[in-house]
Formats: C-alpha cells, structure tokens, sequence
C-alpha cells in the first residue's frame, strides 16, 4: 500500500516525520520512507520543495503500528502539526487537533479500509 503523509507547517516539520519514522523499527522494516515533493519541478529553480513523506508499506506492518508511531511524532512537536494522510486510491484524513488516541483510531480506520 502506497501512503503520502502531508503537513501544514515548514518543511522542517515533513523532514522531523520523515528521520521519526526511520528511528521506529518495524516501519523502517516494513516500509520504504521517503521524502517528495506535492508539485513538478518549475524550470529556472533549484529544486521542488519537499513537502510530503512518500511511504511504501509492506505486508509486515500494521495500521496500528504506523498510526501509534505518526500520532507519538505529533505529540512530540511543540505545536501538534496538522496533517494529512492519503491513500494511493484518494481516500485521506486530515488530522488536526486532536488527542494522540484520536489522531491513531483515524490513521487506523483509513488504513484498515485497505487491509
């Protein structure tokens, strides 16, 4: 299953998502992370900006496990960053506000409509 995982915030933000969850075992294990870019590159500049993480995930991992590990980034950061979690297919859930079990069940439910 293919994930991007997109925040409202700086780019800094994307790229503490992106090292937290190479740190977590099973998802470095289970899934190939990467950083990306939501737009094409725009001819003249440098570089697209990277402001998603692109996810890979194998057979080995579970919703559960990748939702405790993006709902423990969050409540790390000093303001819980929006963000918003979507499916190769379209379907997404925007998570904003809300508490660390919360922000889990959410991340839990979109991914388990796949499993």
């Amino acid at each position: 299953m293919a994930l991007r995982i997109a925040g409202d915030s700086a780019e800094d933000d994307v790229r503490s998502l992106y090292e937290w969850l190479l740190l977590d075992r099973t998802v470095r294990r289970e899934a190939h992370v990467e950083m990306a870019s939501s737009s094409a590159p725009v001819p003249g500049q440098q570089g697209a900006v990277l402001d998603l993480v692109s996810l890979v995930l194998g057979s080995g991992i579970s919703a559960a496990s990748l939702g405790v590990s993006i709902a423990s980034w969050r409540a790390t950061r000093p303001q819980e960053p929006t963000i918003t979690v979507e499916r190769a297919d379209g379907s997404k859930v925007t998570i904003t506000g809300t508490s660390r079990e919360e922000a889990q069940r959410l991340i839990e439910q979109l991914l388990g409509e796949q499993q």
